[in-house]
């Protein structure tokens, strides 16, 4: 819950946290993605092969999508783990400070 705190406090605008979407649509985690994101390359160097795989492996999506300072930049990060994705996004909000 400290790093959820933490979040909201950084950001100006919305935070997002969604879980599990693709399981709403009777989807699989790799079919969610391949139709969430037409770069799957690009998504999978992104977030790294480990991680693309624990997805498929868990059935586990977490997506944080959260807006710092304006309406307009935002960060997106995807994971199979809340804690993982959450110090994922901390970071790149805070080195981008």
């Amino acid at each position: 819950m400290e790093k959820l705190k933490e979040l909201l406090a950084l950001c100006k605008c919305s935070v997002t946290i969604e879980v599990n979407n693709h399981k709403d649509c009777y989807q699989s985690v790799k079919e969610y993605i391949e139709e969430k994101d037409s770069y799957i390359d690009d998504f999978i160097n992104d977030i790294g092969l480990e991680v693309y795989q624990k997805m498929i492996d868990t059935d586990s999506i977490i997506e944080i999508q959260a807006y710092p300072n304006t309406p307009i930049s935002f960060y997106v990060v995807c994971h199979y783990d809340l804690d993982s994705a959450l110090d994922i996004i901390l970071s790149q909000i805070k080195n981008n400070l």
